[in-house]
């Protein structure tokens, strides 16, 4: 897909309507972490080099079309400010004549962000009216906001249909990393996928296993596909109603040549909690009071192996039962030789999810990945290889 940036694009004087996702996680009224945030400025930042009057529009939680005062942009203001070096004004609607005066004070180079759009039913139905109202405020579009992109709502979707559209500088770094990874890669292609249900992702795994030539399934998902192949899982999670389900995906994994890889070995314990006395068993010893929860040394190792043998790897999902030690080790031990494979030049590593990146975070590894998307929903749907409406919207 190709789609226009703001390479593309006279920027001086425009008023530029900026789609971010500024829904970042609060405490005590005060914004608790500015990543999202700190994801915006090179956009902002290039607009603001080019004279253009900078707008932004985002979301926050769910108001549900109705102005809830907890859940209102204001307080991201500052915290924008102090990110970007440079004061942001806010405007206390997103239409109307209170945005437009907001907008109307604007010089070249200044920011303002509009308030919550999801105040707005318009917004979530993606309601033509209410996306020309935006419009009517902007003399360009830039949607930025990748992890919104999966969403057909006004300021996604109608709204880049109704000004000159271009990708943000955010969105063009996930779509060029993500066509690395799974659009135009470098082969052989191998992919983990972890988490706790494999009903969450089933069309993720049908996709995979056509696309990928390899793909290793951890977590309690893993679990699953033991119990189909006729494995004694004792108290672990998983969804023994779909056994055959997994059967079907193994098939299908063959059909493709996909080679699959399951637990060779699991970590086990008698109970979920901080430093309980963690066992290895290999397949077929778990005892009926015991749960699995991670991956064993040896199902780490030839995970290692492959990475090695590997050009590009997608990542979505922990091994383990990562937030609690000392199940966190498969993961852990994966994710940091992924990055130093990534670090050395020899594996292009793309990694998404909001449990993998807390994972990756954890394991201390992040930054050495290749690319670490942020967008949670918009990452799994591009993963089950679902048109994202934001953006195609922003197709040539």
């Amino acid at each position: 897909m190709t789609f226009r940036t703001l390479d593309d694009a006279d920027l001086k004087g425009r008023r530029a309507l900026v789609r971010v996702d500024f829904n970042v996680p609060m405490h005590d009224g005060q914004v608790s972490d500015d990543t999202r945030l700190r994801a915006a400025v090179p956009t902002i930042e290039k607009l603001r080099a080019g004279g253009a009057k900078v707008i932004l529009l985002a979301h926050f939680d769910r108001p549900k079309g109705k102005v809830v005062p907890s859940m209102s942009l204001e307080p991201i203001a500052p915290a924008l400010a102090k990110v970007l070096g440079a004061p942001v004004a806010f405007g206390p609607d997103c239409v109307g004549p209170a945005a437009a005066s907001a907008i109307a004070a604007l010089k070249a180079g200044d920011v303002l962000l509009l308030e919550n759009v999801r105040y707005h039913a318009g917004e979530e139905s993606n309601d033509p009216d209410f996306a020309k109202a935006l419009a009517a405020n902007g003399d360009l579009y830039v949607n930025d906001a990748f992890s919104a992109a999966h969403r057909a709502h006004a300021s996604t979707a109608a709204l880049a249909h109704l000004l000159p559209a271009y990708a943000g500088e955010q969105m063009r770094l996930e779509l060029t990393a993500l066509d690395k990874a799974l659009g135009h890669p470098e082969r052989p292609v191998m992919g983990i996928v972890g988490g706790s249900k494999v009903s969450s992702k089933l069309d993720l795994l049908r996709n995979l296993v056509t696309r990928l030539d390899k793909l290793a399934i951890g977590g309690g998902m893993a679990n699953t596909f033991l119990y189909a192949q006729g494995h004694d899982v004792g108290l672990s999670y998983c969804e023994k109603d779909l056994a055959e389900t997994a059967r079907d995906i193994i098939r299908l994994a063959g059909q493709n040549n996909c080679k699959l890889f399951l637990p060779l070995d699991i970590v086990v314990a008698e109970a979920l909690a901080p430093g309980a006395a963690a066992r290895v068993r290999g397949l077929g010893e778990v005892d009926e009071h015991e749960r699995i929860l991670d991956a064993g040394p040896e199902t780490v190792e030839r995970l290692c192996r492959a990475m090695e043998n590997s050009k590009t790897l997608i990542w979505n999902g922990p091994l383990g039962v990562f937030e609690m030690p000392p199940f966190d080790k498969g993961t852990v031990s994966a994710a940091r030789y992924a990055a130093g494979l990534a670090k050395a030049g020899k594996l292009v590593a793309v990694a998404g999810g909001g449990d993998t990146v807390a994972a990756l975070n954890a394991a201390g590894c992040a930054d050495d990945f290749t690319f670490v998307s942020t967008a949670g929903g918009a990452f799994l749907e591009w993963m089950e290889g679902k048109e994202l409406p934001g953006v195609a919207a922003l197709a040539n």
